[in-house]
């Protein structure tokens, strides 16, 4: 048996009896391993005062993404709850600011798992063959699927056509830099046309990032909105983890469902 051990508790963290926070304890159980998991670079420190813990007890290991550490298939329920699958890893793109690429490399096609929340870096840049795979596994889920890591600009009406079949509850496309919002708007035109009701198109949007301040942050979520789209503030950390009280009161507020909701009434139809 393997031990989990995680810095940070997430709404992506598995929730068996072998998943724990902290160090193991008075008490602690009797594994085979442990494996610290860390997901960002900021909490490595925290992860390692953990593995020195845990490691009176059974062999550790650390590894996680805040470490590159990318390699191997997709095993659901490990280190992502049940429902949660990654089909690919990697990005083509090269963005400065993304360490994606460096991480995990350019693409890579994995086996395809079942779970209806789908993680992959960018689903969009994998084959035909393997998106249609994607969208087979996703209609025989229990769950209505949600996608993430969708680069507007490599929609296609293929893939449209593809999406149509599966119907998903939500598709998250990501506004992260300049010249991004042309191709959130045609991706948005075609698949409004499919489902014009609701709130099925949601929109990560960088904040924070290379000299950004919060007006025009607040620009970029409007316009975001105009298109059609909810967004969700994602406020950009460096390695350290560090952000302003600023910038963080700012994205709080973006990600709240609340106040994004009064906006989206306000711009929607401007």
């Amino acid at each position: 048996m393997i031990a989990r051990v995680f810095p940070r508790k997430t709404c992506a963290t598995p929730q068996d009896d072998l998943v724990f926070y902290q160090e193991p304890g008075l008490f602690p159980p009797t594994v085979d391993a442990v494996h610290v998991s860390v997901c960002f670079t900021w909490d490595r420190d925290k992860g390692e005062r953990l593995a020195r813990a845990w490691e009176k007890i059974a062999p550790t290991y650390v590894g996680g993404p805040a470490y590159g550490v990318t390699e191997g298939d997709f095993e659901p329920g490990i280190y992502l709850k049940q429902g949660y699958t990654i089909t690919s890893r990697g990005c083509p793109n090269k963005c400065k600011f993304c360490e994606v690429p460096k991480r995990a490399g350019a693409l890579r096609e994995l086996p395809i798992r079942d779970g209806w929340i789908v993680q992959d870096d960018n689903l969009l840049a994998t084959s035909r063959a393997h998106f249609s795979k994607v969208c087979e596994m996703l209609m025989r889920q229990p769950c209505r699927a949600d996608l993430r890591g969708l680069e507007a600009r490599r929609l296609t009406d293929w893939h449209i056509e593809q999406l149509s079949e599966v119907n998903p509850r939500q598709l998250w496309f990501a506004y992260d830099k300049r010249g991004d919002l042309e191709p959130l708007q045609a991706a948005a035109k075609k698949l409004l046309s499919l489902w014009p009701k609701g709130h099925r198109l949601r929109c990560y949007v960088l904040v924070g990032h290379d000299g950004d301040t919060t007006e025009k942050a607040e620009k970029r979520l409007i316009a975001t909105i105009k298109a059609g789209y909810m967004p969700f503030a994602m406020l950009w950390r460096g390695h350290d983890g560090k952000t302003s009280g600023e910038w963080r009161k700012f994205q709080r507020v973006w990600a709240r469902g609340y106040f994004v909701g009064i906006q989206m009434k306000k711009y929607a139809n401007a």
